[in-house]
C-alpha cells in the first residue's frame, strides 16, 4: 500500500462492533479524512446507537473503534476511553445549546483551556465560518432553527475534533432551511479534513451530501459504497428495498444460440456481465436501475444492440411536477418502474392502458446470485 494510503487509513475512522443484545449489532464501516459517511436505514436499525458508540456514550459487548490511529474502544483489550478523552464533535437533532448562554458563549464552552481573549477570538472565527457574523450576542431563543443548528455545528467544530458526528441534524427545520443548511455543510466540508458521520432517514439528503453510504438493518451493516454504486449495484434485494429501489425480479439462466441469456417470463434478456459463471437452469434475482430503462419514442423506435427491446402496457402514470413516475406491466405480469420528464411523458402520450416499447439496457442489469426476491421481502418484514 502506498504511503499516502497508509496515512489516510491511520487518520480515518474504523468501526467494527457486534453483540446479540440488548440492542443487536453486527456493524462494520470506515470513514476516511475529508469524507462524509451517511448511515441510513429504518427506525431501530442501530444508527444512533453506533454514533453513541463512537462518542463513548454506549459500550457494546464486542468490537473496536479506532480513530486517527488511536484505539478508542477495544472490548477484547478491555480499553474504552471516556467521552471526555475522545476528540468528538457531535451535533444533535435538538441542537442541545445552553439556553442561558449567547451564541458566542455556547461556542466558547469547549475552549475553556484557552485564555478568555483566545476563546473569544476563536469563537468569533467559527461564527464567521458558519456565516453568523454579528449574531454572537443573541441567545438561542432569539435565533431561528437554522441559526441554532449552525451555532451547534460551530461549537462541535471548535473542539478541533478528530471526527464529527451528526445525528439527524436538519430534521427539525423546514424544507427551505434544510436545503440551506445542507449547502452550508457542503461548503464547510471544504475547510475541515476529518471523517464526518451523518445519521439521516432522508435518502435524498444522504445521496446529495455523502461520499459513502452504509445501509443498516436490524443493527447489521449490509453494504457500504458510494451512492452511485449503491443505487446501481445493491448487494442484495433487501439493500435495494431499503434504498426504495423497485425493479427487482427473478429470472432463469438459459442458453440461446450458444449464448447465455436471462429468461424473464417470455423475454430472453442479454446481460452485459455475470451470467457466464452461473449454471444453466439456475434461478437468479436481478435488479435494473430506473435510469437503464429507455422509453422508445413513438415516432423513432430504437433498434440498438444490447438493449433488450420489449413491449409493455402503461399501468400507472403519476405526475409529480416536472417529473412523472411511470409503471409498466410486461406480458407475464411483472412491473417496471421509472421516472421521466413530464414533458416527455406527454409527448409520448403515456396514459393508462397505452402500449409502449422500452429497452432494458444490458449493461444496467445487475445479477444477485444466491438471493431470492420473495424470501428477501419476507426478511424485511421481520
Amino acid at each position: 500500500m502506498a504511503d499516502s494510503s497508509m496515512t489516510a487509513l491511520a487518520s480515518g475512522l474504523s468501526v467494527a462492533v457486534n453483540q446479540t443484545g440488548p440492542i443487536p449489532l453486527a456493524a462494520e464501516f470506515v470513514c476516511q479524512p475529508g469524507e462524509l459517511l451517511a448511515l441510513v436505514g429504518p427506525s431501530g436499525s442501530g444508527k444512533t446507537t453506533l454514533l453513541r458508540t463512537i462518542a463513548g456514550l454506549y459500550r457494546p459487548q464486542h468490537g473496536q473503534v479506532i480513530c486517527a490511529g488511536d484505539v478508542w474502544f477495544d472490548a477484547e483489550g478491555e480499553r474504552s476511553l471516556s467521552p471526555q478523552h475522545r476528540r468528538v464533535g457531535m451535533v444533535f437533532q435538538d441542537y442541545a445549546l445552553f439556553p442561558h448562554l449567547t451564541a458566542l458563549e455556547n461556542i466558547q464552552v469547549p475552549l475553556r483551556h484557552l485564555s478568555q481573549p483566545q476563546r473569544r477570538e476563536q469563537a468569533e472565527q467559527w461564527l464567521a465560518k458558519v456565516r453568523l457574523e454579528g449574531l454572537g450576542k443573541r441567545y438561542p431563543n432569539a435565533l431561528s432553527g437554522g441559526q441554532r443548528q449552525r451555532v451547534a455545528l460551530a461549537r462541535a467544530l471548535a473542539r478541533e475534533p478528530q471526527v464529527l458526528l451528526l445525528d439527524e441534524p436538519f430534521s427539525a427545520v423546514d424544507q427551505v432551511t434544510r436545503r440551506r443548511l445542507q449547502r452550508e455543510l457542503a461548503l464547510l466540508r471544504q475547510q475541515i479534513k476529518i471523517p464526518i458521520v451523518l445519521v439521516t432517514h432522508d435518502l435524498e439528503e444522504a445521496t446529495a451530501l455523502a461520499d459513502q453510504i452504509c445501509v443498516l438493518h436490524n443493527g447489521v451493516s449490509l453494504q457500504q459504497d458510494s451512492p452511485e454504486a449503491l443505487f446501481s449495484r445493491p448487494a442484495s434485494p433487501l439493500v435495494a428495498r431499503l434504498l426504495d429501489r423497485h425493479n427487482l425480479f427473478e429470472g432463469v439462466v438459459v442458453e440461446v444460440e450458444g449464448q447465455r441469456r436471462l429468461q424473464w417470463g417470455e423475454c430472453s434478456l442479454e446481460v452485459a456481465e455475470g451470467l457466464a459463471n452461473l449454471p444453466l437452469g439456475e434461478a437468479v434475482a436481478w435488479y435494473l436501475p430506473p435510469s437503464d430503462i429507455v422509453l422508445h419514442r413513438r415516432d423513432r423506435p430504437s433498434q440498438g444492440e444490447r438493449e433488450n427491446p420489449l413491449a409493455a402496457t402503461v399501468s400507472e402514470v403519476v405526475v409529480l411536477g416536472g417529473i412523472t413516475s411511470v409503471s409498466l406491466r410486461v406480458g407475464h405480469g411483472d412491473m417496471l418502474r421509472f421516472d421521466i420528464a413530464t414533458h416527455a411523458a406527454r409527448r409520448n402520450q403515456l396514459t393508462s392502458g397505452a402500449v409502449v416499447n422500452v429497452s432494458l439496457l444490458a449493461a444496467g442489469i445487475h445479477l444477485l446470485p444466491g438471493h431470492r426476491v420473495r424470501a428477501d421481502a419476507h426478511d424485511k418484514r421481520k
